[in-house]
């Protein structure tokens, strides 16, 4: 990157960090001050997932606003620690560039790798090392990032438990599982001997409680189908819920056009919209 462009984006973030830290002073706005680190959180898993829905969206414009969106978590966080004298935004910068060094010895150190694969090996090996330093006892589920959402979670630690060996060694077993937690979830529920009705009852409290475990459960085991044929569960379920809003959007544009509301059509004749929705994609 030449000179001019770095100096462009230092400049800019230089007013950014000025911004926030406006906003957050006695003049500034009363929301943004009575904030602290645990009450934007959620907004930054928010914004990562805007970010990704951006991506998939294939919206480059959409994608660069969101990206700022994402980085005014990380400029509000570290304007809250700066306040309260925990750290600021340099030293957010300077921990990862340390860490980026680190744990690239490939292209900062005399070490030679031979593809992406031993790269990604040497970062999980340092990085283990890492840990060791700070902590006398390191679980391998202390691996995971506990911030991530569940189904990330859920991918994480299954990758991990199989690299000691604690997985299948073939996809049928993976598949019985899903089977056999879905099975138990129509157990609690109260499906009829041949599956095809439920029985219209209402749970107790405890059976409330077990099939929420139970669902747990196989969403879990879904999961560990993703996991097996290499696929992100996370960006699956996003790419799913994108095109469930467009064909939902579809409907609700028929509808309009139609100068009519949702509730003068039955279901058949909205899943008429959304077979149409599809036929278009």
């Amino acid at each position: 990157m030449d000179v001019r462009k770095r100096k462009s984006i230092l400049k800019e973030l230089d007013k950014l960090i000025e911004i926030m830290a406006v906003l957050r002073g006695p003049d500034g706005c009363p929301w943004d001050k009575k904030q602290d680190y645990h009450s934007i959180k959620e907004n930054i898993i928010e914004e990562a997932y805007e970010v990704v829905e951006a991506l998939e969206r294939n919206d480059v414009e959409a994608f660069k606003e969101e990206l700022g969106d994402l980085l005014l978590q990380v400029v509000f966080e570290s304007q809250i620690a700066y306040e309260k004298d925990d750290f600021d935004l340099a030293d957010v910068a300077r921990v990862l560039r340390e860490k980026l060094i680190r744990r690239h010895p490939h292209v900062f150190a005399e070490v030679d790798v031979d593809g992406s694969e031993e790269v990604l090996r040497n970062w999980e090996r340092i990085k283990k090392e890492e840990k060791e330093k700070n902590s006398q006892f390191n679980s391998l589920m202390d691996k995971f990032n506990q911030g991530q959402s569940a189904l990330n979670q859920a991918y994480d630690i299954q990758k991990i438990a199989a690299e000691v060996g604690f997985d299948w060694d073939e996809l049928e077993p993976v598949l019985d599982k899903i089977e056999e937690e879905l099975g138990e979830c129509k157990e609690i529920i109260g499906a009829n001997p041949d599956n095809t009705l439920f029985a219209d009852q209402n749970l107790n409290q405890a059976q409330q409680q077990n099939l929420e475990e139970e669902i747990g459960d196989l969403l879990f085991a879904v999961v560990n189908l993703a996991r097996f044929k290499e696929i992100n569960p996370e960006i699956a379920l996003l790419k799913t819920i994108l095109k469930f809003k467009n064909r939902f959007k579809f409907i609700e544009e028929k509808i309009m056009a139609e100068k009519a509301e949702f509730e003068d059509y039955n279901l058949e004749e909205l899943d008429e919209f959304w077979k149409q929705a599809k036929n278009q994609e």
